[in-house]
């Protein structure tokens, strides 16, 4: 009978401690942010695969801009919409394929990087540009937020050299923006 309690206890201290193990996990915020927050740019611990993270979530970044330009190109109302929209999709591609080749030489992953969920900026309307300016403004935004978590957590040259130009790019580029939003449509 006593063998039974003390296998019984045993089991019992085991299952506790992997439902612990699981509470743990689950309440941490690290796993809420994974499971539940996926819109976020966080690009996790200073590991050894922070930079692999970084370029991934670069292209994705460029590839976002890219989509975008995509419609304004066709539906933007105003010239200087068209014109950065061509810019960005004759630019963009050269800085992916710079992180491209970051990836294939650091970490030996050839692997293509998903598109994101693209921005559906509507109908060619009075508002398109508008529309258009909003979505570019918060993409500039969450660009800058991960250039400066990546220049935190990074020692690799390359990606803070990177860092450094991209986010003096969008900040840049958010002034024009907002300059043109503010002239258009008084926002």
């Amino acid at each position: 009978m006593q063998k039974i309690s003390i296998y019984f206890a045993l089991a019992l201290i085991i299952i506790s401690f992997i439902i612990g193990l699981g509470l743990g996990y689950y309440m941490t915020p690290q796993y809420r942010l994974a499971m539940y927050d996926q819109n976020s740019m966080d690009l996790g611990a200073a590991d050894r695969w922070l930079d692999l993270r970084y370029t991934n979530a670069m292209i994705a970044h460029h590839r976002g801009a890219m989509l975008m330009a995509e419609q304004a190109e066709k539906y933007g109302q105003r010239q200087e919409i068209k014109d950065l929209a061509v810019a960005i999709l004759k630019d963009e591609p050269a800085a992916i394929k710079e992180l491209y080749d970051w990836k294939a030489e650091w970490y030996k992953d050839n692997r293509q990087v998903r598109d994101p969920y693209p921005v559906k900026l509507g109908a060619s309307d009075d508002k398109f540009d508008l529309r258009f300016l909003n979505a570019l403004i918060a993409h500039h935004q969450a660009g800058v937020e991960m250039t400066k978590e990546v220049r935190l957590k990074s020692s690799r040259t390359e990606v803070l050299n990177n860092a450094d130009a991209v986010e003096a790019f969008l900040n840049n580029g958010l002034e024009m923006l907002k300059t043109w939003r503010n002239q258009w449509y008084q926002i």
